[in-house]
């Protein structure tokens, strides 16, 4: 009596033949994904079309704002950028929410994540303060209800309290301009 020790011939072909296949099966998948047009750098936002997280900070000590508290946005659109003085991309978005500020249609808010008092005041007071209220965040807490991946992020609320749009990373000019912009100008046409 023998045992066979030998896999049959079809199965064999098919050990061969399934890393091939899920190669082939990855690849398409990829390729699909790099062919759809799709900007592979936006970080979809589950917030979207969502209220606003209700979120009631404390101002910024040593300023005359306010802090940032969301009951507040109610019937206006508002802006809301998440800074930190120690990151640099904020710096270097700054002079462009200077200018936005500039644009009375609408309400610039910051939420200042994990920062020390005084280095977001001389950061504020080196580059010019281009918020209407600045609530801390010390511990980062109101960030992960926000869905806040890093800073700077900038969030476009509706006049009816909800997120319209999340801008991830640095606003440069050409990102306000064919990004930004043209959502804010949505939220502004948008019934209230």
């Amino acid at each position: 009596m023998s045992i066979e020790t030998e896999t049959p011939a079809p199965r064999r072909r098919l050990f061969v033949l399934l890393p091939l296949l899920v190669f082939l099966g990855l690849a398409g998948l990829f390729l699909s994904q790099l062919l759809s047009g799709r900007d592979a750098s936006e970080i979809p936002s589950a917030l979207i079309g969502l209220p606003a997280p209700q979120t009631n900070l404390p101002p910024l000590e040593g300023t005359s704002l306010p802090g940032l508290d969301t009951k507040s946005f109610t019937g206006k659109v508002t802006l809301v950028n998440v800074f930190a003085s120690w990151c640099a991309p904020c710096r270097e978005e700054h002079p462009v929410l200077l200018g936005l500020s500039q644009d009375k249609r609408f309400t610039l808010a910051a939420l200042n994540y994990k920062d020390q008092p005084e280095n977001a005041r001389r950061f504020l007071g080196d580059l010019g303060n281009p918020y209407q209220a600045i609530g801390v965040d010390p511990a980062g807490r109101a960030a992960i209800d926000w869905g806040v991946y890093g800073v700077p992020e900038t969030f476009v609320i509706g006049k009816d309290g909800r997120i319209a749009y999340k801008h991830v990373g640095p606003l440069t000019p050409e990102s306000v301009r064919t990004l930004l912009l043209p959502q804010i100008e949505k939220a502004l046409a948008a019934p209230g």
